[in-house]
């Protein structure tokens, strides 16, 4: 009962409001406030986006952040209600909550994997505008960003995003173009804790790897939003990466003592790298905006001979403008994970 008052108080509402047409992702005409102040990002790239653009419009969180992410983020942001959201593994979200939250817009990650039958119902019969988004590469987020600014009507903002993202896509394209005569390095990416769950090439998770000129050795489809393919220690040995990009800090810790990684080129060349994650991962989980950033780190592990960049003055450039932080030469470092 209590969520059909919140529906039809919505409904009244919106019949009230000045509006105005944006174009989402699936070239839907949607019709939106003519203001929006108040906006429902359903999935984690969708609220990371909305925070790079003005924080004071999200309505809550889709999980609590922990300390580390924290320390990074506006503490208006993290101290906003979990609403949740729809993000694999059969999370979805607090549907009175949102309701209650009162949104002017709803942003939704179009992903085949997403929004079961309620799900999609739920989305299409609420009195909100929904606007559809897709995360599942890289390159959709110049669309992504055209959305959000045209959803917040923040067209300036949008513009001075858009360009850092063009520049970084066709850099990297370049890039490949130069080392393709070259054989390609083969990357394994190692997740959870004992680094024996990965990504297949055709993942969202890890396309990072190919963007940067290098090869995944797991070689598959992806099955499901969530991934993490199991593989034996024996199946990592055969494919004996040149590269191993780590999720977890634990993993990254222990391979240096562990004696079954120790018999892989990787780690025998000291060619193991910790994904950067303040405030929000680089590379995936979720596939967000931070993968532009993650993107020239990549490649600067991989080619440091080729690739030339000032990964500290990259990346306080990139938090300056997409995070608004300003971060010291130390900061940097420590963000990256190096030492002076």
């Amino acid at each position: 009962m209590y969520r059909l008052i919140l529906v039809f108080s919505l409904a009244c509402l919106a019949m009230t409001l000045p509006a105005r047409e944006v174009t989402d992702a699936d070239g839907r005409k949607v019709t939106v406030p003519d203001t929006v102040k108040r906006v429902y990002g359903a999935s984690p790239p969708v609220t990371y986006l909305l925070y790079a653009f003005d924080p004071a419009v999200v309505i809550g969180l889709n999980f609590p952040f922990n300390a580390d992410e924290k320390s990074g983020l506006d503490p208006k942001f993290t101290a906003l209600p979990v609403v949740g959201g729809w993000f694999g593994q059969g999370m979805t979200p607090n549907f009175e909550e949102v309701l209650r939250q009162r949104p002017d817009v709803m942003l939704v990650w179009r992903n085949h994997f997403l929004h079961p039958n309620e799900g999609k119902e739920f989305i299409e019969g609420l009195p909100i505008p929904y606007v559809a988004m897709n995360f599942d590469k890289l390159a959709n987020e110049i669309d992504n960003i055209r959305v959000v600014g045209d959803v917040l009507n923040q067209p300036e903002r949008a513009q001075a995003l858009l360009a850092y993202a063009r520049q970084t896509l066709e850099t990297a394209e370049k890039f490949r173009m130069q080392q393709a005569d070259k054989s390609a390095i083969r990357v394994y990416y190692a997740e959870s804790p004992d680094g024996l769950q990965t990504e297949c090439q055709q993942s969202f998770h890890a396309e990072l790897i190919e963007l940067a000129g290098a090869q995944n050795v797991h070689q598959c489809v992806q099955k499901n939003l969530y991934g993490r393919e199991q593989v034996s220690m024996e199946q990592v040995l055969q494919y004996n990466p040149a590269v191993i990009i780590a999720f977890e800090p634990a993993f990254y810790k222990n391979i240096w003592q562990n004696p079954s990684w120790q018999l892989i080129d990787a780690v025998k060349q000291k060619k193991v790298y910790l994904i950067p994650r303040r405030p929000f991962n680089w590379f995936d989980r979720p596939p967000s905006f931070m993968r532009f950033m993650g993107l020239q780190w990549l490649m600067a592990k991989l080619h440091p001979e080729d690739y030339k960049i000032d990964l500290i003055k990259e990346t306080r450039d990139f938090y300056k403008l997409f995070l608004r932080i300003t971060l010291d030469e130390a900061q940097a470092r420590d963000v990256l994970g190096e030492e002076k």
